[in-house]
């Protein structure tokens, strides 16, 4: 079984690897400065023995290094960041510093202390928008915002990383991510958890355009599963793989899908686009399949059921 660092562990995605790790049978160090992540996220985990959660911010370099040193983890998987990207684009300088520098730190603490495999949660958002779906990992990649400019520049450090000190490095660009956990109070909060919390408010939410822009929704089970397999899978090399299910769906369909299980009647409102939304996006699973044997096995009606 592995020793394995966490960052961002009591975050959405964070405390389902967490879970799913601890059920494996592997040692977990959880690393939060609970910025936006919540410690209810960890309640079962924290009934393991084999969890140790720590309050500690990533960006403070002396005291990560200090710690990864005191663990000697055999693998981290980073997933702290700042996932707002409205929050990047009106803070580039706060992006710059919780979605790159922690990167660099991260990666720096690795070579440090002989860390050998470095995980990192990477984005969608390093493509823009796409003239061509399925979106491969060797598409053209033209970010749109801050967020997913230092998504790509973090991607590019860890493999020069990778290149000149030994370590592994597995990037994985996550797609649209949904499930339980997902605040639909934050910033950041994807389009399926905005949904639900209007259903519970007897609201009709607003849409953005037509409604008939797509996304690769996956459920965080299916994310927190592929995470398992890129920290412990022998014999990996350094790579970069979507995290996607392969199947658009349009936001108006998301809407009807969401609509049998809740309030009927309600209709959403209509306004215009806003600049820089991103009208199609889809990602080829092909590469994740051929890499980790990995394929989503949550469909989305399964998983909207399940929330």
């Amino acid at each position: 079984m592995a020793k394995i660092l966490v960052t961002g562990a009591a975050g959405f995605i964070g405390s389902h690897t967490v879970d799913q790790l601890l059920a494996a049978g592997h040692t977990i160090w959880g690393v939060d400065n609970f910025r936006t992540g919540r410690r209810e996220n960890l309640t079962e985990a924290l009934r393991y023995k084999t969890f140790i959660l720590q309050e500690l911010d990533v960006a403070e370099e002396s005291k990560f290094v200090e710690f990864v040193s005191e663990t000697s983890p055999d693998i981290i998987i980073h997933l702290a960041a700042l996932v707002s990207v409205p929050e990047s684009i009106a803070n580039p300088a706060l992006n710059d510093c919780l979605n790159y520098q922690t990167t660099r730190i991260v990666a720096e603490a690795a070579r440090r202390h002989q860390v050998p495999r470095i995980i990192f949660a990477s984005s969608a958002a390093v493509y823009g928008d796409s003239a061509v779906c399925p979106i491969s990992e060797d598409a053209p990649k033209k970010p749109l915002n801050p967020y997913g400019s230092a998504k790509l520049a973090s991607e590019k450090l860890l493999f020069d990383y990778a290149g000149k000190y030994g370590l592994t490095v597995r990037c994985q660009r996550y797609f649209n991510v949904y499930g339980p956990r997902q605040d639909p109070r934050s910033p950041y909060s994807g389009v399926i958890s905005i949904f639900l919390d209007y259903f519970k408010r007897k609201m009709a939410p607003t849409i953005y355009g037509d409604g008939e822009q797509t996304r690769d929704f996956i459920s965080v089970h299916d994310v927190a599963r592929a995470n398992l397999i890129a920290a412990t899978r022998q014999g990996l090399r350094s790579g970069v793989i979507n995290i996607c299910t392969g199947r658009p769906t349009s936001i108006n369909e998301l809407w009807r899908l969401l609509s049998q299980h809740h309030l009927k009647g309600l209709q959403p409102s209509y306004v215009p686009s806003r600049h820089g939304d991103i009208r199609h996006s889809c990602g080829s699973p092909a590469a994740a399949r051929d890499a980790l044997e990995f394929a989503a096995a949550i469909d989305l009606p399964a998983g909207l059921a399940e929330l």
